[in-house]
């Protein structure tokens, strides 16, 4: 049986985010799961916190273990991070990592001004939820918008996923990582001002930027993004 490929979504989203993916691994008979993170999905009444996120990759590379195979393991934004601090604590796990739209080192600047931002949103009487759909529908074509919503909004994780996010050190973690790492991102990605300490950083790295997308590739490109996930995995798991 081919390697299977687990799929984390970014915050605020959920498992949803990756149907298109999932659809043409499954077409390649590829097996492809796509997890809820805490706070997500259909796990959206549970509080999130790091290691409760770390553990829900972590039950999901223990399933794709039974196989007999080592799972890839692909990140989106959040996910991409989560991955990439998980691939560095687990060693010899995974056959390969595509970490997407996750090349910033989070900064305290940015978090905490990201933090008001999101308090201020939830002071709305439908806590940003119309706001957010809007948001995604303008700037993300169908059917990526309705992908990206279809699973439900996680208005209530901003500010422990932030506060998360900046004790995490990723160009220390990807030092420490030896299999295939795949960096995807758009073009337009407002989160990938550090993507060449990234890559200077991994012992064995590539970098993919998708042009005309946004932080959002792989919805918005979901083409192109899927072409570069397949190549990446075939890399890793020496598929064919």
């Amino acid at each position: 049986m081919p390697a299977p490929v687990i799929f984390v979504h970014g915050l605020r989203t959920s498992a949803t985010l990756w149907r298109h993916q999932v659809e043409e691994l499954t077409a390649h008979g590829i097996p492809a799961i796509a997890i809820d993170l805490p706070g997500h999905g259909t796990r959206i009444g549970e509080r999130f916190t790091l290691e409760a996120a770390l553990q829900s990759i972590d039950d999901a590379v223990s399933a794709a273990e039974a196989s007999g195979n080592q799972p890839y393991l692909v990140g989106f934004s959040l996910g991409g991070y989560l991955a990439i601090e998980w691939v560095a604590r687990n060693p010899g796990r995974v056959a390969g990592l595509l970490a997407a739209a996750c090349a910033t080192v989070p900064h305290p600047i940015v978090m905490h001004t990201w933090r008001a931002l999101a308090k201020g949103i939830h002071a709305f009487p439908d806590r940003g939820r119309a706001l957010n759909d809007f948001t995604v529908r303008l700037f993300v074509p169908q059917p990526g918008a309705t992908d990206v919503i279809s699973g439900g909004v996680a208005l209530e994780v901003m500010d422990d996923v932030l506060l998360s996010l900046l004790t995490l050190r990723p160009v220390e973690r990807l030092a420490e990582i030896d299999v295939p790492v795949l960096f995807v991102n758009g073009r337009f990605d407002h989160v990938r001002a550090h993507a060449r300490r990234y890559l200077a950083a991994t012992r064995n790295a590539r970098l993919v930027t998708v042009p005309g997308a946004s932080h959002m590739v792989s919805v918005v490109r979901p083409a192109e993004f899927t072409a570069a996930l397949l190549d990446g995995y075939r890399e890793a798991t020496a598929s064919v």
